[in-house]
């Protein structure tokens, strides 16, 4: 009876998700005690992998290029380490930190956020780096343009799109990254004292310099400018086809062929995989659908304290079977609620759902606000007791995704309820990816897997089935060699990272030129290009975070039964296993 009282508690939260239109501003990453100076910054969960905070000595909010070019002057001259930071923050490692010392400067983007130029006849749109997707698509819409392939959640800005690798899903034209739709970008970097201590190169396509610049993790500089070739406003028809996974590592890649947005959401616990369907149609075809994702809609701040006590609950208790029926009940309602589509903006009324790119292509409607996060929120707002996870996102190559999906199938196999934690977060989302010639892309046509599943707010605390999930991981980046995704990813999936670009001693070659002092690099970023020693950092239950692959029990949580063993699948793998607990 109890257990039944849990599901309709949770399946009555989730029925508030979808009600709830208004919600609460993300606040500004930046918190200073002394108006501008004596700072921190986090990101929008609240926590960097490693649980560090990262201060800065002041921080600043340019609102026009010369005044960046300025602020980038000055600190040059004063030796200052400095970090461009975004609006919203929304990265997980630790890109933004300046440094260690705590003298660094955090230049902000969050001024930077007009639309400089729009292009009809060119097809072209240039805007300022703090610019958000949201505003991008709803600009180049009203100039009848739209970006092809963009992210999902539209509260991204342009420059931490750039920075990170950001991507949609397709195997068509250019591919899905969004930095390779750049023709044009400006960046401001530091200069030599006879050029007044800055360096303002202005590069455009043809230029071998913009191979690097348009991917850079932060460390050549501040993008001030952008431009980016568009098309012509199109519609697409969207269908979601939820099958039996079990042909799921031989339709994979065909699939990919077949539709120009494909993507598939895999639950494989239960499973089952969810096919996209959506293809361009031709602009006079019949719907104005709109797509608003559930999960990004703003949540009861209520609701999402009982949905995180109820998962506390489960990992306290070992409750498999009770992740599993709350999975279920997940996935059942996103289903039924087509994912947040709606044929004319307000009710669903079936397949396919049609509309203008604009309306389709991205959303996060839990970015609008009241000004109080006690009502609504987006889920993972850190103020709230809501959403804290960890995310393990990577690319496979095409030609390897097979033999990993049938990889993850033999671990369900032999521990059927291991994903059930992944499924209460709408399960593996696989998205295309294709091969670019930025220096820090995608080296080859992939699939990308993006992994999200409860994180404690307990550091020392191990997770339900804390060894598959690893194993899975270092099955990923060890086994099959997959690139991580620059924005997301627990320290060890970045470990000899840069090893797999064929271009990366290029990239460093470059850096040395754009930044010879190293002022916009910081510790963590030298560790990812391998410039100093790696990411790892030994302590006890270092593994438990992903800070560590362990090597020895004390790295898991041998006093709550976890120990470090091989894998059961991959014997190269090193994970915490549960030894004690009832879920093995």
């Amino acid at each position: 009876m109890a257990l039944l009282r849990q599901q309709v508690l949770r399946l009555n939260c989730l029925l508030l998700l979808l009600l709830v239109v208004c919600c609460t501003p993300p606040e500004d990453p930046i918190k200073c005690s002394n108006g501008n100076s004596n700072c921190t910054i986090t990101n929008s969960y609240g926590a960097f992998p490693d649980r560090s905070v990262c201060r800065a000595g002041a921080a600043s909010y340019p609102a026009t290029e010369e005044e960046l070019i300025s602020i980038v002057a000055n600190a040059t001259r004063n030796g200052l380490k400095m970090k461009a930071t975004t609006r919203f923050s929304h990265s997980i490692p630790k890109l933004v930190c300046p440094g260690g010392r705590e003298d660094g400067l955090l230049i902000s983007t969050k001024n930077l956020s007009r639309v400089l130029n729009i292009d009809t006849g060119a097809m072209t749109m240039t805007v300022e780096s703090g610019v958000t997707l949201r505003d991008l698509i709803s600009e180049a819409a009203k100039a009848k343009l739209a970006l092809p392939y963009a992210p999902y959640w539209w509260g991204l800005t342009i420059g931490g799109m750039l920075g990170t690798g950001a991507h949609g899903s397709t195997l068509w034209g250019k591919g899905s990254s969004v930095h390779d739709y750049v023709t044009g970008l400006t960046i401001v970097s530091p200069g030599r004292a006879v050029d007044g201590f800055v360096k303002v190169r202005r590069l455009k396509e043809g230029d071998e310099e913009l191979n690097a610049a348009k991917v850079s993790l932060g460390v050549l500089g501040v993008i001030s400018q952008v431009t980016f070739k568009l098309e012509p406003l199109f519609k697409r028809s969207i269908t979601y086809l939820m099958k039996n996974d079990s042909d799921l590592r031989d339709e994979v890649v065909s699939f990919g062929r077949k539709h120009e947005f494909a993507d598939i959401i895999w639950y494989p616990s239960q499973q089952k995989a969810v096919y996209r369907v959506d293809d361009r149609v031709s602009s006079n075809t019949s719907g104005d659908g709109i797509y608003d994702f559930i999960p990004f809609r703003p949540t009861s701040s209520l609701t999402l304290a009982i949905i995180r006590t109820t998962e506390d609950s489960q990992e306290l208790f070992d409750d498999a079977n009770g992740k599993c029926t709350s999975a279920k009940l997940v996935t059942t309602t996103l289903s039924t609620g087509a994912y947040g589509l709606t044929n004319n903006g307000v009710i669903f009324k079936g397949y396919p759902v049609i509309g203008y790119q604009n309306r389709l292509q991205a959303s996060g409607t839990c970015l609008d606000s009241i000004e109080d996060a006690k009502i609504t929120a987006c889920a993972w707002d850190h103020r709230i007791k809501g959403e804290f996870f960890h995310q393990t996102t990577f690319s496979v190559a095409l030609s390897s995704v097979k033999s990993f999906i049938q990889d993850i199938q033999q671990l369900v196999k032999l521990e059927p309820k291991a994903l059930c934690g992944v499924e209460l977060y709408n399960g593996i989302l696989m998205r295309y990816v294709t091969s670019s010639n930025a220096y820090l892309g995608k080296q080859e046509d992939a699939v990308d897997f993006d992994i999200t599943y409860y994180r404690s707010k307990d550091p020392l605390a191990p997770r339900l089935y804390e060894d598959i999930l690893e194993e899975i991981e270092q099955l990923a980046v060890v086994k099959y060699g997959a690139l991580p995704h620059w924005g997301k990813n627990r320290n060890i999936a970045f470990e000899g990272a840069l090893n797999k670009y064929k271009n990366g001693k290029k990239f460093l070659k470059l850096k040395k030129i754009y930044d010879p002092l190293g002022l916009f690099s910081s510790e963590w970023t030298d560790q990812v290009l391998g410039l100093k020693g790696g990411l790892t950092i030994v302590k006890e239950g270092c593994a438990l975070e992903g800070l560590c692959r362990c090597e020895e029990d004390a790295h898991c949580a041998p006093s709550k039964g976890y120990f470090c063993r091989p894998g059961k699948l991959f014997k190269d793998a090193r994970v915490c296993t549960g030894l004690n607990s009832s879920k093995h």
